[in-house]
């Protein structure tokens, strides 16, 4: 058993689960079984015949004969042109237990068919007719396929020519052979191949692509969006800003990051080849699990993995970041508070494929004090926490910063800077009845300053997080530290560092 490129020893009777025990896979998500060559032998009806002059392919038909045929294979082997005439050539003999007929039938060119010579399955012959004729050849109408390709080798066989060999013809298609399942309880055969992730090799040359890759299967897998024909595609994170960056035509295996239009940040995984695209931007290569690909439908999760970890320290204090970055040998020069115990809230550069190339990156620490817990809801206010996340940088690290748009002593609120173009694809929410003390809102369509972040020092009936009433206010969650600790002394370009205590 071969399993993730590595052989593996399982026990008889043993089930997928067995075989994937240890492994990288994400739960529910696709496996592929490639089939064994025996399993493709059993199962294909083109076989190649390879003799001293070359090699003709036999397509088998569905009838017993060529059953018995097929059972007689090894016995084929070397077996030597016994006899040909201008209207068949005849390779044997050998033993059958087919049943003797004299009846006449007839042959048609290129036909291949058993002969029993005397009319003794003792001596059975393999027929291969040369032209349209009619004969008994004493096993009825005997006929086993028929030659599809080589067949320019028949008039060049000579008596004593051999057969070498007989194998599978393994189309592209069959030698793919693959089932995805997700199954564990599916069982083993003995040659099967198994694989259970999707790897990509990025490409250096699209930093940014590659960063977006790696943020979006930070948790280990994608899910498949759309499928078709030609490629499959996983739109888990398209509100983002993306680049252009390298163009490559679309090869079978080629990854790609949409960088503008309709679909930005959709990730594309290319099953058949495609002329290059000026909006997509080549990412990556597959060079494990093309099979996953291949098979998988819509809806299906993939776990995925990449050649490249994503080096990001932000979150660990300053000696973990130290571990981390001399695991991918790039130099860790601390700034801020440098102590071992102080927390990373910024690494510059922070896209992975830039720190590797420099070799170094900088981390900013700070105080553990000094990074605030905040909760967020979800289920009230699923677009307005998307919105939040994206503008502090919490969809794609652990620690998110706000700076201070107003803050002034004795203020019953703090507010923070937003983005007001994505401000104005907030609709008014549910409107508070009352407004408390940590809650934390942004400002939505309804009002001027769309997009506008803030926090509640106070309680208030009438006025949100940011100074709106409660149309025009979308609550999004509360802070949960030490609300004086924040607010004294904070000024207008302060940053503050917000982390999300997971519920």
């Amino acid at each position: 058993m071969n399993v993730n490129g590595k052989d593996k020893e399982v026990s008889k009777g043993a089930v997928l689960k067995d075989a994937v025990a240890g492994e990288d896979h994400i739960a529910g998500s696709l496996i592929s079984i490639h089939l064994s060559t025996d399993r493709i032998k059993e199962e294909t009806n083109d076989l190649k015949l390879l003799t001293t002059k070359g090699s003709m392919v036999i397509h088998l038909d569905d009838g017993d004969h060529a059953r018995v045929w097929k059972d007689s294979i090894k016995k084929l082997d070397g077996i030597g042109a016994r006899w040909i005439t201008r209207k068949i050539t005849a390779f044997g003999s050998f033993q059958t237990s087919l049943k003797v007929s004299r009846e006449e039938m007839m042959y048609r060119q290129y036909d291949c068919f058993f002969s029993l010579g005397g009319f003794d399955n003792d001596t059975t012959y393999m027929m291969i007719a040369s032209e349209d004729h009619k004969w008994a050849y004493g096993a009825g109408k005997g006929r086993i396929g028929r030659i599809t390709e080589g067949r320019h080798i028949l008039s060049m066989l000579r008596e004593g020519d051999k057969i070498l060999s007989i194998e599978p013809v393994v189309s592209e298609k069959s030698s793919e052979n693959v089932i995805v399942t997700k199954d564990l309880e599916h069982k083993l055969e003995d040659g099967m191949v198994i694989e259970t992730y999707v790897k990509i090799r990025l490409n250096t040359s699209s930093p940014m692509s590659c960063e977006h890759i790696l943020v979006t299967a930070e948790k280990g897998y994608m899910t498949l969006s759309d499928v078709c024909g030609s490629y499959a595609a996983c739109s888990d994170n398209t509100d983002v800003q993306l680049n252009n960056e390298i163009n490559a035509v679309r090869a079978d295996g080629s990854v790609t990051v949409r960088a503008n239009g309709d679909g930005t940040g959709r990730i594309l995984f290319y099953k058949e080849r495609r002329q290059l695209l000026p909006a997509h931007n080549d990412a990556g290569t597959v060079v494990q699990g093309k099979g996953l690909i291949a098979h998988a439908k819509k809806d299906d999760k993939i776990t995925l993995m990449t050649d490249q970890k994503r080096v990001l320290s932000v979150g660990s204090t300053q000696a973990e970041g130290k571990k981390l970055l001399d695991s991918f040998n790039v130099k860790q020069i601390r700034t801020g508070d440098t102590s071992d115990d102080a927390v990373i809230v910024e690494q510059e550069p922070e896209w992975t494929m830039h720190a590797v190339a420099n070799n170094e990156v900088e981390t900013f620490g700070v105080p553990k004090d000094k990074i605030f817990n905040i909760a967020l809801d979800r289920k009230k206010e699923g677009a307005s926490v998307h919105y939040f996340e994206k503008v502090t940088g919490l969809s794609h690290k652990p620690i998110g910063t706000m700076k201070v748009h107003f803050a002034f002593k004795g203020m019953p609120m703090v507010t923070f800077e937003g983005d007001e173009e994505r401000g104005k694809t907030l609709y008014p929410g549910e409107e508070f009845k009352k407004c408390k003390k940590g809650d934390i809102g942004i400002t939505n369509q309804s009002r001027p300053n769309c997009g506008l972040m803030g926090l509640r020092l106070e309680d208030s009936k009438e006025f949100g997080p940011t100074g709106e009433e409660p149309y025009g206010t979308n609550i999004i969650g509360t802070f949960k530290g030490d609300l004086k600790k924040l607010s004294d002394g904070l000024k207008e370009g302060d940053i503050v560092y917000v982390k999300e205590e997971k519920q």
